[in-house]
């Protein structure tokens, strides 16, 4: 699914709705959860999943193309964990 299907989405549930409202409403959300994720908070959306940043800790790789050991800073990501119903509903 893509942003121009989520938005089409939101036209047909809110029938009145034009698309530059839908876009604006797509858009505040998914930036306040980007803007909560990069404070560090946890977002917890009840029934669909969890959004969580997760520090990777420094680690030491390889390059493989030349075999060197190549050392590995720490960063940080995001860890989503899907909600039981949203796992049970994939299964069914």
């Amino acid at each position: 699914m893509k942003r121009s299907d989520l938005i089409r989405s939101l036209k047909v549930q809110f029938k009145s709705m034009r698309t530059e409202d839908a876009a604006a409403i797509l858009d505040t959300v998914l930036g306040s959860m980007m803007q909560a994720i990069a404070n560090g908070d946890k977002i917890e959306l009840r029934g669909f999943g969890t959004f969580q940043p997760r520090l990777r800790a420094s680690k030491e790789g390889y390059n493989p193309s030349t075999g060197k050991t190549v050392y590995l800073k720490p960063n940080t990501t995001i860890l989503f964990k899907p909600s039981h119903e949203l796992t049970k509903e994939m299964n069914e």
